[in-house]
């Protein structure tokens, strides 16, 4: 099963040139900027910075679409409830239910808000490889236990999934529906037997990287050299970002 967030890193593009760590650090700052933000009329801006990003980056919409559609279930379950459930003032009524203005503005707010920053994190790891990146998060001192753990988990949360599709095969082919509650033993042995098999495969992917050398302190930051460019990419965000604090502020 071949990792899909990679899928347009060899891109070439402004942003897949901009050096790792300060993109990193840049990208992490515009996002916790647009997290700060509560004036409806700051969020045309902050959507529209968001597709500036996204189109300076070059990445398909397909790309923006895909990785949107499975949080967004989350999104539309908030958009169901939230105009019904929350509010003072009413906006209007659908027979026995009350659409609150409240509601409203928050339901906008909170889509607004969701929009911007998974585009932005769909740009930073889609225009940098996950190694690559890694490497930029060790040089800016992420210690290094959780730097391994987080490259083991992504490479092998696909292994797993590639496994349970097989195993999933397997099952249809000898006869195996799941449509009743006798079904449920079946797959609490599925479930069992991927564990098993994942055990056994990192307890094997562990010994052979102690054999070749694990455990020795790595240094990445002579792998990445600041250009001005990449200082100006640097200063031109956080100034942007600063701006959204401030005219926040302002507004409030």
């Amino acid at each position: 099963m071949k990792p899909r967030l990679d899928e347009y890193t060899d891109l070439d593009s402004p942003l897949h040139r901009w050096e790792p760590r300060a993109k990193l650090v840049s990208l992490m700052v515009l996002i916790f900027a647009f997290s700060f933000l509560r004036d409806l009329r700051l969020l045309p801006v902050m959507l529209a910075a968001s597709g500036f990003l996204y189109f300076v980056s070059r990445l398909p919409l397909s790309f923006l679409l895909s990785r949107l559609r499975l949080p967004g279930f989350f999104l539309l379950v908030v958009a169901v409830l939230l105009p019904l459930c929350s509010g003072t003032t009413v906006l209007f009524e659908i027979g026995p239910l009350t659409v609150w203005k409240e509601g409203c503005l928050d339901l906008l707010l909170i889509g607004a808000k969701f929009v911007s920053i998974l585009t932005a994190g769909i740009v930073l790891f889609g225009t940098t490889p996950l190694l690559t990146a890694v490497k930029a998060m060790r040089a800016l001192g992420l210690p290094a236990i959780l730097a391994e753990m987080t490259l083991l988990s992504y490479r092998y949360l696909y292994e797993i999934g590639g496994d349970l599709r097989c195993l999933e095969r397997a099952m249809r082919l000898r006869g195996f529906r799941g449509r009743s509650l006798g079904s449920l033993s079946t797959l609490a042995s599925l479930s069992g037997t991927i564990l098993v098999r994942s055990y056994e495969q990192a307890e094997g992917v562990y010994k052979a990287m102690v054999l070749r050398g694990y455990g020795q302190e790595a240094s990445f930051r002579e792998e990445f050299q600041v250009r001005p460019q990449d200082l100006a990419g640097l200063l031109a965000v956080f100034l942007a970002a600063a701006g959204f604090v401030a005219a926040e502020i302002c507004l409030q």
